[in-house]
C-alpha cells in the first residue's frame, strides 16, 4: 500500500509512505530537515506499523506536532483504512 500524506505544522510538506502488509517498507519526507528525515525513515524501515505509531505519536517540535508525529498520524490513518477494508 502506498500513499502520499500532506503534513501540517511541520517543515516537511509531504511524506511518501509504502507499507508491505503491516510493516514499513519505505518512508520519504519531502521538505524539512533532510538529515533528521532520512534518519527517522531509516530507523523505522522494516518495523511493524503499530510499533512505529506507538513510538512516534505525540512527539513535538513546533505547533504541537513534528515530522515523526505526522508520520505516526499518517500510518494510523492508513492502518485504519486497511482494517476497515478487511472487516467489510
Amino acid at each position: 500500500m502506498k500513499t502520499t500524506y500532506t503534513t501540517y505544522g511541520t517543515c516537511a510538506k509531504f511524506i511518501d509512505i509504502e507499507l508491505e502488509d503491516e510493516f514499513v517498507k519505505e518512508i520519504r519526507f519531502i521538505g524539512g530537515c533532510a538529515g533528521n528525515a532520512k534518519g527517522v525513515a531509516a530507523l523505522v524501515r522494516g518495523m511493524p506499523v503499530d510499533d512505529v505509531i506507538a513510538r512516534l505519536r505525540g512527539l513535538e517540535c513546533r505547533s504541537g506536532t513534528s515530522c515523526p508525529d505526522q508520520l505516526s498520524q499518517a500510518l494510523a490513518g492508513m492502518m485504519e483504512k486497511q482494517r476497515e477494508k478487511m472487516s467489510a
